[in-house]
């Protein structure tokens, strides 16, 4: 199974931005998807953003135009560029790993594997 560490949150200013890096380690030969999902304090956990096997990509809403998924294969390492930064961004990102065909939905339930997350505070 594939093991993920998060890296990359911090604290900054509304407008200001932060590269998430995913980090995947363990049995990484077999193809899997990445997403992004944030859970601000309570709210729901949400898709963000993810990436397919070809390097489609896939935002919800709330990230399109601001954030960018990207990856690096010989890295094995999948980042979240955001930029436009609000304070309705603060939450705790997570990346997450997924063996399905669905995994465009960004449904938390179609992810197995799971970072620890990294925390995300915007003020204004």
């Amino acid at each position: 199974q594939v093991q993920l560490v998060e890296s990359g949150g911090g604290s900054v200013q509304s407008g200001g931005s932060l590269r998430l890096s995913c980090a995947a380690s363990g049995y990484t030969h077999s193809p899997y998807r990445v997403g992004w999902f944030r859970q601000a304090p309570g709210k729901e956990r949400e898709g963000v953003a993810g990436i397919g096997l070809n390097g489609s990509t896939r935002y919800a809403e709330s990230a399109k135009g601001r954030f960018t998924i990207a990856q690096d294969n010989a890295k094995n390492t999948v980042y979240l560029q955001m930029n436009s930064l609000q304070p309705e961004d603060t939450a705790t990102y997570y990346c997450a790993a997924s063996y399905r065909e669905r995994w465009w939905l960004l449904r938390d339930a179609d992810f197995g594997y799971w970072g620890q997350g990294t925390q995300v505070t915007v003020s204004s």
